[in-house]
């Protein structure tokens, strides 16, 4: 009897959503909460949305830049903890070895069904120096685009999440009027992404659609009500 090939589908492009995850979050939540405070001292789209645009490429810059040194912090350090482990592979080849059969045994393997491994693996000092990153220090190699597509990915993503409480704001006059709009189209925009976002993390799209609109929600009514208050 054929039977039907069994084919492994896993997600791989987390970096990239966890990035766009970052950037969209904020993108909506910030100036949505700026805009709704100064909707309530105010009652001008044009100085909402000048001050909008302004949040909107300041946090853009430093969302992005902090991607970008986030990223390189983790291929600097990744370097540094190589090199090391280099070293010790060519000065204390003993120690190191023991420690590839330590992690063979915390996979529980004995010394005599990992020994012809271990022994394989001192043979190859790359492929040995490669195995204590995955297995002994969890380190992955980064990918040495990897800044620099962090940074563009999530201030994008800021700007096409700050946009969207915006644009009422840009099509109407009114202040009060462009908030109900911006209010409806920002938690309906809160509650697709937070249930897209769950489905790509394997979380519970709803929960994770209804986290992300009350939070949203939270943060304007606080800045509304701040803004009322002191005005």
């Amino acid at each position: 009897m054929p039977q039907t090939p069994h084919v492994e589908r896993h997600f791989t492009a987390g970096e990239v959503v966890r990035d766009v995850v970052i950037g969209m979050s904020d993108g909506l939540t910030v100036p949505f909460a700026l805009a709704a405070g100064l909707s309530g001292a105010v009652d001008n789209s044009r100085i909402i949305v000048v001050a909008g645009l302004a949040e909107i490429a300041a946090g853009s810059i430093a969302m992005g830049l902090g991607g970008y040194l986030a990223a390189k912090s983790d291929a600097e350090h990744y370097a540094s903890e190589r090199l090391r482990e280099v070293r010790e592979v060519e000065e204390i080849p003993d120690e190191e070895a023991r420690e590839v059969q330590k992690v063979f045994a915390d996979y529980g393997l004995d010394a005599q069904e990992s020994g012809p491994v271990v022994q394989a693996l001192t043979r190859k000092p790359k492929e040995w120096v490669d195995f204590m990153m995955r297995f002994e220090l969890g380190l992955e190699e980064p990918d040495p685009k990897r800044a620099v597509q962090s940074a563009l990915t999530i201030a994008a993503s800021y700007i096409g999440g700050g946009f969207i409480p915006l644009a009422p704001y840009i099509a109407l006059h009114s202040a009060r009027a462009a908030l109900v709009w911006s209010v409806v189209v920002t938690l309906a925009a809160l509650g697709v992404f937070g249930y897209v976002k769950g489905r790509f993390t394997g979380a519970r799209p709803g929960r994770s659609a209804s986290q992300t609109v009350v939070i949203g929600g939270l943060a304007a009514g606080a800045a509304f009500l701040l803004a009322k208050l002191i005005s």
